[in-house]
């Protein structure tokens, strides 16, 4: 077969780099949604994720700014598999350029990642997992400026409280506040409670 004809038949012969990605991107979202169970989609997210690798510190090292799906999808899924380190500077930079999320995400991006790294972190916490506090609070930092929804900042501050409760009590009472200021119902007050019961009585063993 000569070169014309591999040209003529194949697809992708004359694609670009931008569009082989979103090709394999959408053949790993098909073979996601063929996985029903939430535990084995993140497994298959963290095999997929070193695939992206180059082109992700391809994108964030030229610095265009351009909308970039692969970008902000591989940012989701590190988030969804608790890679916080990698997902932040992804985040610093699409916040920085103002990219927005695939079609499929149906919130703004600093809402979707805050909720996302609240909630993986919580979810990880029920599993015995240890909270990623320095991740957590380097978003909060990332986002301050973000328009959200209050009730997902609580979420931000109660998950940041619970990661250092163990830590720094005086710390994690404050972000206690401060989410129960922000969302009186996110049920952290039976645990702000405790927690300040706990600091009184080490403060009277002094």
């Amino acid at each position: 077969m000569t070169a014309a004809q591999v040209s003529t038949h194949d697809p992708l012969a004359h694609a670009s780099g931008y569009e082989l990605m979103l090709y394999k991107l959408a053949g790993d979202k098909r073979r996601l949604k063929q996985i029903q169970s939430l535990r084995r989609k993140i497994e298959a997210k963290r095999e997929m994720l070193p695939d992206y690798a180059p082109w992700i510190s391809g994108a964030l090292s030229a610095r265009g700014g351009g909308q970039d799906e692969v970008l902000m999808t591989v940012m989701v899924w590190m988030i969804d598999t608790g890679n916080f380190t990698d997902a932040l500077p992804i985040v610093r930079y699409a916040i920085r350029h103002k990219l927005v999320l695939p079609d499929q995400y149906q919130r703004t991006l600093a809402c979707l990642v805050v909720e996302e790294m609240a909630d993986t972190a919580m979810n990880g916490r029920a599993l015995g997992e240890v909270i990623d506090v320095a991740g957590l609070q380097a978003i909060a930092e990332i986002t301050q400026a973000e328009d959200m929804p209050d009730q997902v900042k609580a979420k931000l501050f109660k998950a940041i409280a619970y990661g250092l409760s163990n830590k720094d009590k005086p710390a994690a009472a404050d972000y206690f506040r401060q989410a129960l200021a922000l969302h009186p119902k996110c049920g952290v007050m039976k645990d702000l409670e405790k927690l300040e019961r706990e600091m009184k009585n080490m403060a009277a063993l002094k």
